[in-house]
């Protein structure tokens, strides 16, 4: 881990095929609705199947805002994709001042052992640390992760 980086560690009781799945076809199911720029609005937070695929929140009346973008989609082993929410969470559209996601699906026996690493945070420019603090505070990555879990 560096100073621009943070990782968190969580166990599934499914199998990596199943855990990829729900993180990523699931992602509206486990992301919180106070944690989007629509709130209780928001229709839909989600992200796009494949390489290329955006990260985005439909809200109210159709609004669609990117906030990411795949990477690297190599199920069901490993995730990345680019976080492009400033540190004042406003969206980020240049893909230069993101910071990035990896997910890393391990089998372990009949669960999965999921690690996620957040970082280039740097990236981001003035502030940054600001994201380091938010996401790798228990109300960041931890209580994600710990939504994601728990819907098994």
């Amino acid at each position: 881990m560096t100073e621009d980086s943070t990782t968190h560690e969580a166990w599934i009781g499914l199998p990596p095929m199943a855990a990829f799945r729900l993180f990523t076809d699931g992602f509206d199911r486990w992301w919180p609705r106070e944690y989007t720029w629509g709130g209780a609005a928001c229709v839909e937070i989600g992200m796009e199947p494949g390489l290329g695929g955006a990260c985005r929140e439909i809200g109210p009346h159709g609004f669609r805002c990117d906030w990411g973008r795949i990477t690297l989609w190599e199920p069901p082993r490993r995730l990345c994709f680019t976080w492009q929410i400033a540190p004042d969470r406003a969206p980020q559209p240049d893909p230069a001042f993101a910071s990035e996601v990896e997910v890393v699906f391990e089998a372990q026996g009949a669960r999965t052992r999921v690690v996620l690493t957040h970082s280039g945070m740097a990236r981001h420019g003035a502030g940054w640390e600001a994201v380091r603090e938010g996401m790798g505070s228990p109300q960041g990555w931890p209580l994600l992760l710990g939504r994601y879990v728990g819907l098994v």
